[in-house]
């Protein structure tokens, strides 16, 4: 099962025990002799019920005692004890109830049946709404006392260390208003707390005409939806320490609603949810995250239908989305279950126990394929309660059918399982995203995902796993760090809508999204093209012989030296691929590169007086370090899977089985950077090399690196001139390799391959250098034969035409480490090279 639900409060596991005691002791009885009796309790269930669970983790449940009088009782879900609030001594049922933060009001409403109300000799009214002091208990307050129901909800602050000055209430009208009551304590005699003008409470009138209304208890926010000239107009008030309510947003919705509904969400868990005018069709919900998100899941259940159709409007993005299921069963159509919506961080899981099982990426809803769709009887649903759940804040779930309060998480296990167990690319590609999303433990994670990029690399066919793995991960672990910094990758909204008012905390990140929805454009998106670009550039510009300023270049060296600098703070075991231990100044400077354009770009889109430069600037070494280390973990893992631990940095031999399967894991590790253009780890062409002489007969190895696969690297051909002997097959090696190096490194290996083939390159290097400098037009001259040993012609008349160049020249010598090389050297080097081709 993806999902794992753990109980963090059962009513029968955590309150029935303690009541059981309480009760005993109270009717001095012996706890067995007391439980056979004990009627709310043990033998009528139906009596203890839970009415709400407030914001700080205190669940308010009420049953009644053998004398049909009300007990109210609270459970803290941090200390896992509870505590006696108030007992009415009346038999009445509850419909709402709400305490204070600190714990010294009450206020509930009770409802009365219409036989109870003709027994009373004067009318009385169908619900009663109190206000009790019970620090300890003193004066009761009637609030309200009318014949529609009531519900109450005390407010909380957000930072529980800044309290309230006073107690605000709302009181929730089933005729469809809300008011707010703010109640004044007083200290007397220590401990004695009063309410100041009991008989005089000011009041606002907060809403009017709603149709539904849901209460977010984490984060202190009213929902609420009315109509507007038939529209469905969604609108938000928060509630703040510092002042009464503000609206905050409205927005029209795309949604049918009869205006003789009312629907109530999360104002307590009484059966009184489903008494009165409320609406048993409805199911919608609102539902949001600390990255900004506000996405609406909307279904309206109809008669007997073959279909189920839900639609979640991602207000954060600018757009909406509506999802049908067919189902067809007898099955449903008897049962005519509603679907549940829960609210999981990131995502939004949506799931009809035995028919499908949606998990929508609410991060980036554009990108269906990074949702995930189970449809049918799937296993995936097997533990899921079969009744529905109330979603909470916090990913907490309220099961209404066995009176458990869930807390919802994400399997780690189980969606390992299922992305090494499912074939399809759609599937897996969701799950890759989600794990990494909302997986715990990051370095043992990523060391299971990469096992599972090697062992399926061939499989996957519509994705490169490499690239999304090396994307996703590096985006879980920063993108989100930071506001906005989520936005400037390629990702895009539609549509506009009211802004939002008075930005605080997550207001202050959904206005952000909404200014990207509004704003944004391609050139605000991150894209390593830009990268590859100047990489393009710089190596272009040196094959040219030009070079940019010494500022430039050592403003990239030094980001490439902070990387890996930065790297290596992260490493807890030595390593055992040889990386890092060559300057590779190529992927030193992509490295630099990357720091440098990542940089200026978030720079340029990100508010540097409120984040900090500095913040920034880190920020992007650990966004590049986090690349090259994920690349490392690749490595390190191909190496331990295949039995590398003893091996050596060398040439000769032949390669093993190991040797073969890790080269062919860094070809297509390469080709997935390459096409990125993200740097890899300094060595890594070196390396590369190394096996792929190692493994592949020596026309293949020329057609890898003439194709580009193989990359000849300065440290690579020197030791693979100083370690191979000159046999005929490594002569032949040698000038195959020596023959496609490019100028810049041939100048400085020139000197360690003492052989007449190395003298013939580099005799034929110079001249070709020597004459491309040169601008002289050249006409054979008359030549004294006499003054040469050799009568060959064709080479008198090329020293001659050398030895003319050379003067002015002399300082254009390209091969730094051999001063000998002159029209002299050439000309012996010619002649060997002769007498060795005639077998003279």
């Amino acid at each position: 099962m993806l999902l794992q639900l753990s109980a963090a409060f059962d009513l029968h596991r955590d309150v029935v025990p303690w009541l059981v005691e309480r009760l005993a002791a109270e009717a001095a009885a012996p706890v067995a002799g007391l439980r056979a009796g004990l009627d709310p309790v043990e033998n009528n269930y139906e009596a203890l019920r839970v009415v709400n669970i407030e914001r700080n983790g205190k669940v308010i449940y009420s049953c009644k005692d053998n004398k049909k009088n009300v007990f109210f009782g609270l459970y803290d879900l941090h200390t896992k004890k509870n505590e006696h609030l108030y007992t009415f001594e009346k038999d009445l049922q509850v419909a709402s109830c709400s305490i204070n933060h600190e714990k010294t009001l009450l206020a509930v409403s009770f409802l009365q049946s219409d036989k109870e109300r003709r027994n009373e000799l004067q009318p009385v009214s169908k619900c009663l709404t109190l206000l009790i002091e019970i620090h300890p208990v003193n004066n009761v307050k009637v609030l309200k006392a009318v014949d529609s129901c009531i519900w109450v909800q005390f407010l909380y602050p957000n930072d529980e260390r800044k309290p309230f000055p006073e107690s605000h209430l709302l009181l929730i009208s089933e005729e469809r208003y809300i008011e707010q009551f703010h109640i004044q304590v007083i200290r007397e005699d220590e401990n004695r707390v009063v309410i100041k003008n009991l008989d005089h409470l000011p009041r606002d009138r907060v809403v009017e005409d709603f149709l539904w209304a849901q209460w977010d208890m984490s984060e202190q926010r009213l929902y609420y939806i009315i109509l507007k000239k038939s529209e469905s107009i969604l609108k938000c008030i928060q509630f703040y320490a510092d002042e009464n309510f503000n609206l905050i947003f409205e927005v029209p919705l795309d949604i049918s609603l009869c205006a003789t509904e009312l629907m109530l969400v999360n104002f307590g868990f009484e059966d009184s949810q489903n008494q009165g005018g409320l609406s048993k069709d409805l199911n919608l919900h609102v539902f949001t995250s600390h990255t900004g998100s506000l996405c609406v899941c909307y279904h309206k259940k109809l008669a007997a239908q073959e279909q189920v159709t839900y639609s979640v409007f991602y207000l954060h993005k600018g757009y909406s989305k509506t999802f049908t299921v067919d189902l067809g069963t007898l099955e449903y159509l008897l049962s005519m279950k509603d679907i549940t919506f829960l609210n999981l961080d990131y995502y939004v899981a949506v799931y009809l126990p035995g028919h499908f099982f949606h998990l929508l990426n609410t991060q980036h809803p554009d990108l269906m394929c990074h949702s995930l769709f189970l449809p049918g009887k799937n296993e995936q649903m097997n533990l899921i309660p079969d009744g529905p759940l109330q979603s909470l804040s916090g990913s907490l779930a309220w099961d209404w059918c066995s009176e458990k309060l869930f807390r919802v998480n994400f399997s780690q296990s189980s969606l390992l399982h299922f992305l090494w167990s499912s074939s399809l690319d759609y599937e897996r590609l969701a799950v890759l995203h989600c794990v990494l999303a909302c997986g715990r433990n990051p370095r043992v994670l990523e060391a299971q995902i990469i096992r599972w990029i090697f062992e399926n690399i061939w499989s996957c066919h519509t994705f490169d796993p490499i690239q999304e793995f090396l994307i996703a991960s590096s985006y879980w672990n920063f993108c989100l760090d930071i506001n906005n910094l989520d936005q400037l990758f390629p990702y895009s909204s539609v549509h506009s809508w009211n802004r939002v008012q008075n930005s605080k905390g997550y207001w202050e990140k959904l206005n952000a999204n909404l200014e990207y929805v509004k704003y944004a454009k391609p050139p605000l998106l991150y894209s390593n093209n830009m990268v590859k670009r100047e990489w393009r550039n710089l190596i272009s510009e040196e094959k040219r012989g030009k070079r940019r300023s010494t500022a430039y270049f050592k403003n990239i060296h030094e980001n490439a030296i902070k990387v890996i600098s930065n790297l290596e703070t992260w490493t807890v075991e030595p390593r055992l691929v040889p990386l890092f231990q060559e300057e590779d100044n190529q992927q030193r400077l992509l490295i630099g590169l990357m720091v440098s354009e990542l940089k200026d770009h978030l720079l340029r889109n990100l508010p540097v007086q409120f984040i900090g430069k500095k913040k920034i600037e880190q920020l992007v070494l650990d966004y590049v370090s986090k690349m090259l280390d994920l690349l490392c973990q690749m490595l390190e893992t191909s190496w331990r899977k295949h039995n590398l631990h003893s091996w050596v940095f060398h040439f000769d031999g032949s390669g093993s089985a190991g040797e073969y399967a890790v080269f062919h894991t860094m070809t297509q590790i390469l080709d997935s950077v390459n096409r990125m253009c993200l740097p890899l780890p300094p060595g890594f062409h070196t390396l590369h090399l190394a096996l792929g002489i190692h493994c592949l007969p020596l026309h293949s190895l020329l057609h890898y690196i003439d194709d580009g696969v193989l990359l000849l690297t300065e440290t690579g051909v020197m030791k693979l001139l100083k370690d191979l002997d000159n046999t005929e097959k490594n002569e032949k090696l040698k000038f195959s390799i020596v023959a496609r190096l490019p100028p810049s490194i041939m100048q400085k290996i020139s000197h360690i391959w003492d052989h007449p083939i190395n003298s013939h390159i580099i005799s034929r290097n110079y001249v070709k250098q020597l004459l491309q400098k040169s601008k002289r037009k050249f006409q054979s001259p008359a030549i004294d034969k006499s003054s040469f040993l050799v009568e060959f012609l064709p080479l008198n008349f090329l020293i001659e035409v050398l030895a003319e160049i050379e003067t002015p020249h002399q300082a254009l010598n390209p091969f730094e480490e051999c001063d000998s090389v002159d029209a002299k050297f050439v000309e012996e080097a010619a002649l060997k090279q002769t007498t060795m081709l005639l077998n003279l």
